[in-house]
């Protein structure tokens, strides 16, 4: 999935600097720079296939704040989001109420950069997933229903149920560990987003960071199994959980 973007910064420097960070990043396509949100908004008319806008708060004549409240207004924010781009922190808050993905505070690095980009990339990923998820779930419904589709590195990844071994949560991404794979794959979404996609009679969550696969354990303790070498201790909210999960397993 490639994103169209535009960069708006009335410094020449920084408008160069967030124009260069995107042409470093695969999934994002600069469509134009400009030095206002003016000629930002003739850019957005010309070129509504637009999706993102790496947007200065403080500029001449119209601001970005301003110009994003216009383009609130016009546009449904599932079509066209905002980061802002500014040096000052008090924007935060109000930059928030009009959508915005994310707010980089000057001076920032490529770092920086990409872990907002990186948000955006998911945004739109589930953004478009929504789009085929009908066709996905037609396919699932009548032929493929040990499947799921994993987001990776740029592509849609059809992924065999039967061969997770267990799934580790992490702060932005999850782990997948398939059987007779000695890397697990890893993809940009939440542990709760994935424990939705997954079969309740095949899976269960039983941490906060864990959920396993329960053809696949090899023993369990009164508040503990063993999956694929590791021990998962079961965390109390998830007990009853487990509860269940052992009256039928012994």
């Amino acid at each position: 999935m490639i994103i169209k973007c535009i960069a708006v910064d009335d410094e020449p420097i920084a408008l160069n600097l967030v124009a260069s960070y995107i042409e470093q990043t695969p999934f994002l396509q600069l469509v134009d720079k400009c030095t206002s949100a003016i000629a930002a908004l003739r850019i957005l008319q010309e070129n509504p296939d637009i999706q993102l806008l790496f947007l200065d708060i403080r500029m001449a004549d119209l601001s970005g704040m301003e110009l994003a409240k216009i383009i609130d207004q016009g546009t449904s924010r599932k079509d066209r989001r905002i980061i802002f781009t500014t040096a000052y922190d008090q924007y935060a808050l109000e930059g928030y109420k009009v959508g915005a993905l994310d707010y980089l505070l000057k001076p920032f690095n490529f770092a920086d950069f990409s872990r907002a980009a990186a948000k955006a990339f998911e945004y739109f990923s589930m953004f478009e997933e929504q789009k085929i998820s009908p066709v996905v779930q037609m396919a699932s419904n009548q032929v493929e229903k040990n499947y799921i589709y994993l987001k990776v590195e740029y592509q849609l990844v059809k992924v065999d149920t039967d061969r997770i071994l267990y799934i580790e949560g992490l702060k932005d991404y999850v782990k997948v560990y398939l059987d007779n794979e000695a890397k697990p794959i890893l993809t940009l979404t939440s542990l709760k987003n994935l424990e939705e996609k997954l079969p309740t009679d095949k899976f269960k969550r039983l941490h906060r960071s864990y959920i396993v696969a329960l053809d696949k354990v090899k023993a369990v303790t009164k508040n503990s199994l063993q999956v694929a070498g590791i021990t998962v201790h079961v965390s109390e909210q998830y007990r009853d959980v487990f509860a269940d999960f052992l009256r039928g397993w012994v």
